[in-house]
């Protein structure tokens, strides 16, 4: 569970102790400007910032019978974000399984990718997707 907050609790810790020390020094602009880019920082990389993960055997049962993709993805995970941001309001269209906190999404991922753990891996109508463009997740996202 730690491991999937670790990104966001550095930044925030980095946030809080060198914009401490721009203020305690006198660069109260910089100071506060650091810690507000740190804590928005922490915030987007948190887990808190995608839809709610399930695990892959629920998943894999939910897209038996409504047919949506699954996204395998990982908190901290640029590509990830990109693909989270880019999808907006209908990310919750998908079934998200965090592979940090699913051994058995992390296996269906290597399965998928050859023995890599390569996140975001979509998965829709039985076929993977590695690292797949936003638009095309939108578009499974509409046929779905």
């Amino acid at each position: 569970m730690m491991r999937r907050w670790r990104g966001s609790i550095v930044l925030f810790a980095c946030g809080v102790v060198v914009g401490g020390a721009m203020l305690a020094s006198g660069a109260v602009t910089g100071g506060v400007v650091l810690f507000l880019l740190c804590s928005v920082g922490a915030a987007v990389l948190s887990p808190r910032a995608f839809p709610p993960s399930v695990t892959d055997a629920q998943a894999r049962n939910a897209t038996a019978t409504d047919g949506r993709p699954i996204v395998y993805w990982r908190p901290g995970c640029p590509f990830c974000m990109r693909l989270r941001a880019s999808l907006g309001r209908h990310a919750t269209r998908a079934h998200w399984v965090d592979i940090w906190a699913d051994p058995a999404g992390a296996a269906s991922v290597r399965e998928a990718t050859g023995g890599d753990e390569t996140v975001p891996t979509v998965v829709f109508q039985g076929q993977p997707h590695v690292n797949p463009n936003p638009q095309l997740v939108r578009e499974m996202l509409q046929r779905a």
